[in-house]
């Protein structure tokens, strides 16, 4: 199989280092516009080539790709539209880590919630009959949330006869003692907070405020410490809310809600207005709040050296907590199906592989979606979220996500 993999930032490295593993594959093209990043990576790997593309431009993409098999969408999610035409050019396999928004067409200006949702509903349509009609598979939503997050939904709801309910809930405590609030991009970390979310509520996706709807949950993997969980824009309650009937067993509440140490930090700026995307003056310059934020951020460590150099000098706090919970009836009784998983922290993600623990879970678990193309199995023919997977295939990821000890337990409690 040979594989393009689209951008080298820290999902689509970890996707290429894996894919020089196995042995079914014979090529990867390492293509972004980045050329030191290229070839800082392509340097590391035994099947790797480099190449420079400009995402915006489909031609492009199909120009590095000539003969690939798949394309793996480790870009912004500005460019879905992109790499998608050029994969259907290229007869190739499709995989994205997300879901492009305004992609009904490329004039629509409509960026808010509901061009999201007509976004993904005519992914799923559009694109899904292309890529039907040429016998291939896309996948979309391959991290770990949106990916392993929807895959250990199927398998909780599965413990069901029916579902009323789905709380998806995660928490990232890691703090370095350098100022680093987000260990992944920080232009998408800040650019979700600064948006409102979405939620499945009563059956309709519904808009909701930004660091809104707050739980409080106390988990005995963060030592039974209470944290507040908040709304936050992310693609899944869309996924599952439009599959609800078919693979969620009619749960009609479907919520994504995050905290931790990036929440804690974008709050006030979000409160305070600097996460504004509107021009304002200020002694008669005009500037982009949002911009002036963004530019004082660290970027997400990415190479060994830069990680090595955090961990050196010490961490706050390392805790998390990556859980789902289903309410609905089984035999008659209402339960709470709660489904938590396990996986290395900080150091240890760095210890095993020389990654931080973001580049570990998202990046791994979206590689293992990558080695279903390899492996074959994918029996879907179209364009599907990774919480469309059947339960063969969800068995398969969460039997290969065991084996780097991203683990799942499962407990069915009353539901009181």
């Amino acid at each position: 199989m040979k594989v393009l993999v689209l951008g080298v930032g820290a999902q689509g490295t970890t996707v290429a280092m894996r894919l020089d593993e196995e042995p079914k594959v014979t090529e990867i093209i390492c293509a972004d516009y980045d050329e030191k990043a290229v070839d800082n990576l392509v340097k590391t790997l035994k099947k790797a080539r480099g190449a420079k593309v400009d995402g915006s431009k489909t031609e492009d993409i199909i120009r590095v790709g000539q003969g690939v098999d798949l394309v793996v969408n480790a870009l912004p999610v500005d460019f879905s539209k992109q790499a998608l035409d050029a994969a259907l050019a290229l007869k190739a396999h499709y995989q994205d880590f997300a879901a492009g928004v305004g992609i009904v067409e490329e004039t629509d200006e409509d960026t808010s919630k509901t061009g999201w949702v007509r976004g993904i509903k005519f992914m799923y349509q559009d694109y899904g009959r292309r890529f039907a009609e040429i016998g291939r598979t896309a996948v979309i939503g391959t991290g770990a949330a949106p990916g392993l997050i929807c895959v250990v939904s199927r398998r909780a709801v599965r413990e069901l006869d029916s579902c009323e309910t789905i709380n998806m809930l995660v928490y990232e405590g890691g703090e370095a003692k350098r100022f680093q609030p987000f260990w992944w991009s920080p232009e998408v970390a800040l650019g979700d907070m600064s948006e409102s979310g979405i939620a499945y509520i009563n059956g309709e996706l519904v808009e909701t405020e930004a660091f809104g709807l707050p739980e409080r949950r106390s988990w005995p993997e963060m030592g039974g410490k209470e944290v507040v969980m908040v709304e936050h824009a992310h693609d899944e309650p869309v996924y599952m809310g439009l599959n609800a009937d078919k693979f969620f067993k009619g749960a009609k509440n479907i919520y994504f809600k995050y905290g931790g140490v990036g929440v804690n930090f974008a709050r006030p700026l979000y409160r305070a207005g600097l996460l504004s995307h509107e021009e304002v003056e200020i002694d008669g310059q005009m500037i982009v709040p949002f911009d002036v934020i963004l530019h004082h951020l660290p970027p997400a460590p990415k190479y060994k050296e830069e990680i090595k150099e955090i961990l050196d000098e010490g961490l706050v706090s390392e805790e998390g907590a990556f859980v789902v919970e289903c309410y609905g009836l089984k035999n008659g009784k209402k339960v709470m199906v709660d489904a938590h998983l396990g996986a290395p922290g900080i150091i240890e993600s760095f210890e095993r592989s020389g990654l931080t623990a973001e580049m570990y879970q998202t990046g791994q678990c979206g590689f293992l979606f990558t080695k279903m193309f390899i492996e074959d199995k994918y029996t879907q023919k179209g364009l599907i979220s990774t919480d469309m997977l059947d339960d063969a295939q969800v068995d398969y990821y969460l039997a290969q996500a065991a084996k780097l000890d991203i683990t799942l337990d499962i407990e069915i409690k009353d539901d009181k």
